[in-house]
């Protein structure tokens, strides 16, 4: 199966259906999940900050897909954003997670605001944490469900200029797969996806240039194939050559030539 195909929609909605909660919603990799999932037949539930483009977005999609949409509007930085998302799906029969919110900045990191780092962690890990935990939780009373984390290619070395960052996909990667092995037996699919370099607001708010990166469609589209068949993908011929040229390295050396690629990708200071 190409990695661009996906399950048809009867066997996702069957497997994970009717409602998928996806976070990040409104732009890049959030908003390609919603997509893909509402052509599949789920019904979703989008959050991200921005109600605007959700609503856009939500209006677009019930139109095309003959789903149901609902919007919620929350900052997942804070503990009352994830509470209020919770209590807004409190009573949907969700069966599917895609934790897709996060978001990334770069420099010297002793040069950096401190608070956008600490908000990092929060969106990054902490609101990851809470919403695997509750629904999963849920998942595994149903006896099915589906879990998808956007770890990264830079999870699995530290990474000079993004060590924040780097530091938080290297949580979120290491969770998603202990999480993995403790939901199995409870008929919930767990994965992290692992994607390059993404061509979408991500870089410009982690003030970063890409020359090659690759697209939503590839990630999301690719994601959805491997889920309940991996623990890990790296979607895209891009993360998957980026992965082999570095393979080959130990860690330190993957620290070094990281190093390199982030000077390259970033604005020197």
């Amino acid at each position: 199966m190409s990695e661009l195909q996906q399950p048809t929609p009867s066997k996702l909605r069957a497997r994970y259906g009717p409602w998928a909660v996806v976070t990040g919603a409104s732009d890049g990799i959030g908003r390609e999940f919603v997509v893909r999932l509402a052509a599949a037949g789920l019904d979703i539930v989008m959050a991200a900050r921005r109600a605007e483009l959700l609503a856009t977005l939500a209006s677009e999609i019930a139109a095309t897909h003959h789903v149901r949409v609902k919007v919620v509007p929350v900052d997942l930085s804070t503990s009352a954003g994830v509470a209020t998302l919770l209590a807004e799906t409190a009573d949907l029969d969700v069966g599917m997670l895609v934790a897709a919110a996060g978001f990334g900045t770069s420099g010297a990191f002793a040069e950096l605001d401190v608070a956008p780092e600490l908000e990092m962690i929060d969106v990054n890990c902490r609101a990851v944490v809470a919403l695997a935990h509750e629904f999963g939780r849920r998942f595994a009373r149903a006896g099915r469900g589906g879990i998808v984390l956007m770890s990264s290619l830079l999870a699995f070395q530290g990474v000079p200029r993004a060590t924040t960052y780097a530091a938080t996909k290297a949580f979120v990667q290491t969770f998603a797969e202990g999480l993995r092995l403790e939901l199995r037996p409870h008929g919930v699919d767990v994965i992290a996806s692992a994607p390059g370099p993404i061509r979408s607001g991500f870089a410009g708010r982690a003030a970063m240039t890409m020359s090659f990166a690759q697209t939503p469609r590839e990630v999301a589209g690719a994601t959805l194939v491997a889920l309940g068949r991996k623990t890990t993908v790296r979607p895209g011929w891009l993360s998957k050559l980026l992965e082999l040229s570095l393979a080959i390295l130990p860690r330190w050396g993957r620290v070094r030539v990281m190093a390199l690629v982030m000077r390259g990708m970033t604005k020197a200071t």
